[in-house]
């Protein structure tokens, strides 16, 4: 196997974070983390961070330390996120569901942040993050963790496309406003999504269960804007009974309501960043989508992704 040099990047700003300091800002800025390291006091770390919405996008520079995520710190709240890093510079090991992967620049994986997994770099890394919701992924959750803690290559397949455009995302996603940020960060999912699959082809999990979740989940998405749209409805379309549908979306760890309640948050919020749909108001946006009533679109927009709806039109930023 040819030689992998670290990608090409511009170094990230100054001032540099010490221990305390970047201990604290991943746990704040990612999920909730144990991080030690055995240089104290040379330590110098940095976290930079954007996306939007509810998937989010982290440049990290680090020197050797280890981060793991336990049981007690998945119990103070699920957080339904799967996470995918790219390693940019360094080399480092992966440790979950009892699999231990070396990974070096230009390698990648994913994760669960609602399983307990390890991250251990013995020198100065450079990593890019992508952390979203895990409906965003087409997979059951079996498919999933069976490729968790696994080693990706970006040498050949889908493995080639989505490495260069993680890079670049990760590095300049902070300079693009909310809706490019948006679409770039909602592209990077959706190329890990189809890489998942060109590796999940061979298991178990995903035969005509998978055909016909994509099915369920394309006329889910072509008809968000009907406030009728319900499981009876999904089953009959697909000539299946609702007790069956109901089975395929517990595979996802997930349900029907849920799925389609996802959906239309994310069609929404990426109307209402985007300045084409600024003559229309927050409102229309949401009735257009699927949603019934205004207020109730608005709680449950605020809880979903902890803003108000109006905060995200372009003549208030």
């Amino acid at each position: 196997m040819p030689e992998t040099t670290p990608l090409a990047s511009t170094a990230p700003p100054l001032p540099l974070l010490d221990f305390d300091q970047y201990r604290s800002v991943v746990s704040q800025s990612v999920v909730p983390l144990d991080v030690h390291t055995n240089c104290l006091d040379d330590f110098r770390g940095y976290l930079d961070s954007g996306g939007a919405g509810d998937i989010h996008v982290f440049h990290i520079r680090a020197d050797e330390h280890a981060v793991h995520r336990s049981h007690s710190l998945i119990a103070r709240g699920t957080s339904k996120y799967y996470k995918f890093s790219l390693l940019l510079e360094g080399d480092g090991l992966i440790i979950q569901e009892g699999r231990e992967t070396a990974l070096r620049a230009g390698d990648m994986a994913i994760y669960d942040t609602d399983r307990p997994y390890s991250l251990v770099f013995d020198d100065t890394v450079r990593m890019g993050t992508v952390m979203f919701p895990k409906e965003l992924i087409e997979l059951p959750a079996d498919a999933v963790r069976e490729l968790t803690a696994r080693r990706f290559t970006g040498d050949d397949g889908i493995g080639a496309m989505v490495r260069p455009y993680l890079a670049q995302l990760v590095q300049q996603s902070d300079e693009l406003d909310g809706h490019l940020a948006r679409r770039l960060a909602r592209s990077a999912v959706d190329l890990v999504g189809t890489l998942l699959e060109e590796h999940a082809a061979d298991l178990p999990y995903t035969g005509g269960h998978g055909t016909v979740m994509r099915r369920v989940l394309d006329y889910i998405d072509g008809h968000l804007s009907s406030p009728d749209l319900c499981p009876a409805e999904i089953a009959s379309a697909h000539f299946i009974s609702v007790r069956h549908l109901h089975a395929l979306f517990s595979t996802h760890s997930t349900s029907v309501s849920t799925t389609i309640r996802t959906r239309r948050l994310e069609r929404t919020y990426d109307e209402l960043v985007n300045p084409a749909y600024s003559d229309r108001s927050v409102t229309m946006i949401a009735l257009a989508n699927g949603f019934v009533d205004g207020a109730h679109f608005s709680r449950t927009f605020r809880s979903h992704y902890g803003v108000p709806p109006s905060a995200l039109r372009p003549t208030t930023r």
